[in-house]
């Protein structure tokens, strides 16, 4: 379980306006639903005399994140997905098969859920939290009936017989080697913060913001407790890159965040990933382990006077905890709403103190930067770009997957590395950069995939999550479906996004019914866009109607809408382009 923390014992920390002290009771609500299946009111009850706090704040909590139940469960749960690369695959067909299959068996439920961060094997379900794709549904309600599913199963394997090219070390040779030079003295923590900011490494989550003036800010802030934060809760429909990254390098992962905390004077650090990443989960535990084993975690490590300790910080569920203010309102204990920036993480953060915050794959490259040096890594990039860039890749191709190519490679290039389309169809579309970008037609297949191109093309590169959609698709129908995504995800803290995704849901599904979207019905989403976007608080309800309006330019003959992301902002959200943005 992660440690909890109690801010009325720690210097300078006091809870917010209208917000409970802590310790966060998210950790002691994912405790007992691990336990017993679902959270019955009596357990709520002994919850809330045990650590003092009043039932409404905890039923808030509850009520909030779409992971809690509040209701006894059936022995086996099917959830399916029903988002973007899971309806290109024919999920909405399949899952309402699977539904008729299994209605009437009392101790099955199923249920149709958000995305599960397996688009490489979609359509996709969970059976018990178990991933794996729907064909598999059958074995896995058996085996969960025969009580023989244990654990959240194991992660998906690369099938790489060597490291990723981001990946300094050889196999079998030592790792963390440069996290031991930086707590040894043969490396200060201002040469890696030097490194890393003239390696020219941006936020790879979708924000873009330059790292290593990231870590300066932090490191800039007065002596005292700080934190540092790996922000793993990658839920963006398409999106599936650092779920491989946790499985196969959770070893860079963490040692980028352990130099982060070294470089920035934070002594606690935590790995926030989301709930249906329990394999991966698992894998991060199995390393933390290690590297307590190792003596590189503690008090006094390697002898340095340093104090680095890790946790992992389950999230209670929801797409909104990617941005990094309601990552933080979770972490605290509160609903994941957003908070008005400024004040950003880096100086005032978890429990009010300076935090550092980046995505899993950000994390991940600071490593060989630092051991192979700024320049090998500029070099790694096509062109006038810079290093490597993860992609996940699913639509209609024939090798959905992760892939890692040169950063400015073209989006023919990465699609040729997929194997091209699947059955040799002709490309209608893609979304270069998740859920959140704009579609691009195939006459823009040789834009190079890095973020100041991508957003001169009026898309972005976001969360690194290529789509590809074949002709004969309903590109409108698929633009609705994301939108669908965004309008279920929304926290509802602002009208515009709670209200306008709602009535912009309903016009498009009220206009595919009656076989399009007319002048009228044009005009109003293109208004309705227009709000969202200049008046939401954060990046979902900025960027929610944006692939709509990219179809409706693209069927108009015209360009599709650019989307600016926010790089000159202090403080970004490190992640899938929903920071309006990030």
């Amino acid at each position: 379980m992660t440690r909890s923390i109690n801010p009325a014992k720690v210097p300078g920390v006091e809870a917010r306006a209208g917000k409970f002290p802590g310790p966060s009771l998210i950790p002691e609500l994912n405790a007992i639903q691990a336990r017993l299946g679902w959270l019955p009111r009596e357990e709520l009850l002994a919850l809330a005399r045990e650590m003092r706090r009043p039932l409404y704040e905890i039923e808030g909590l509850v009520s909030f994140y779409p992971h809690f139940r509040t209701e006894p469960p059936t022995k086996v749960a099917v959830h399916g997905c029903h988002d973007l690369t899971c309806w290109l695959a024919g999920a909405d067909a399949r899952l309402d098969a699977l539904r008729a299959r299994l209605e009437g068996e009392a101790d099955v439920e199923f249920r149709e859920v958000s995305c599960l961060g397996r688009c490489d094997t979609a359509p996709a379900v969970a059976v018990n939290e178990h991933p794996a794709p729907l064909d598999d549904t059958d074995a896995l309600v058996a085996a969960a009936r025969a009580d023989e599913l244990v654990g959240h199963g194991a992660p998906t394997p690369s099938g790489r017989e060597q490291p990723w090219p981001n990946d300094p070390y050889a196999p079998g040779e030592q790792r963390y080697r440069v996290l031991r030079s930086v707590l040894t003295g043969d490396r200060s923590a201002q040469d890696v913060i030097a490194a890393v900011t003239d390696s020219g490494l941006r936020g790879m989550g979708g924000a873009g913001f330059p790292t290593g003036r990231k870590w300066q800010l932090v490191a800039d802030q007065p002596a005292g407790l700080k934190y540092a934060i790996c922000n793993a809760d990658e839920s963006e429909p398409g999106t599936f890159k650092d779920r491989q990254i946790l499985a196969d390098e959770p070893h860079l992962v963490l040692e980028g965040l352990l130099l982060g905390m070294v470089c920035t004077g934070a002594e606690q650090g935590y790995v926030f990933i989301r709930h249906e990443y329990g394999p991966e989960e698992h894998v991060l535990r199995a390393e933390i382990e290690a590297l307590r084993a190792a003596g590189l975690l503690g008090t006094d490590v390697l002898g340095s006077g340093r104090t680095l300790h890790l946790d992992i910080f389950t999230s209670p569920g929801g797409y909104i905890l990617g941005e990094e203010s309601a990552l933080i309102e979770a972490m605290e204990g509160h609903r994941g709403e957003p908070r008005n920036k400024p004040p950003f993480p880096g100086i005032h953060g978890l429990w009010g103190r300076p935090t550092l915050m980046n995505s899993v794959e950000t994390f991940a490259d600071v490593p060989v930067i630092v051991e192979r040096g700024p320049q090998w890594w500029r070099d790694q990039g096509a062109g006038d770009s810079i290093g490597w860039k993860f992609f996940a890749v699913s639509g209609h191709v024939e090798r959905p997957g992760v892939y890692c190519v040169p950063m400015g490679t073209t989006a023919r290039a990465l699609l040729d590395e997929a194997g091209g389309m699947a059955g040799g169809a002709a490309l209608q579309a893609i979304q270069p950069g998740g859920a959140s970008s704009n579609f691009l037609g195939p006459d823009q297949l040789d834009v190079p995939l890095d973020f100041g191109t991508l957003a001169e093309a009026g898309s972005m590169l976001g969360s690194g999550a290529l789509v590809a959609i074949a002709e004969g698709t309903d590109l409108l129908a698929a633009a609705t479906n994301v939108l669908r995504f965004f309008r279920n995800e929304s926290c509802g803290k602002c009208v515009p996004c709670r209200v306008g995704s709602t009535k912009a849901h309903t016009l498009l599904t009220d206009a595919l019914g009656d076989g399009g979207l007319d002048d009228t019905g044009r005009e109003r989403v293109l208004e309705l866009e227009m709000v969202m976007r200049k008046t939401s608080i954060c990046g979902l309800g900025q960027v929610a109607l944006g692939p709509v309006v990219s179809v409706l330019g693209m069927h108009r003959g015209g360009t599709t809408a650019r989307m600016h992301p926010k790089d000159d902002d202090p403080e970004i959200d490190d992640k899938a382009g929903r920071n309006g943005q990030a």
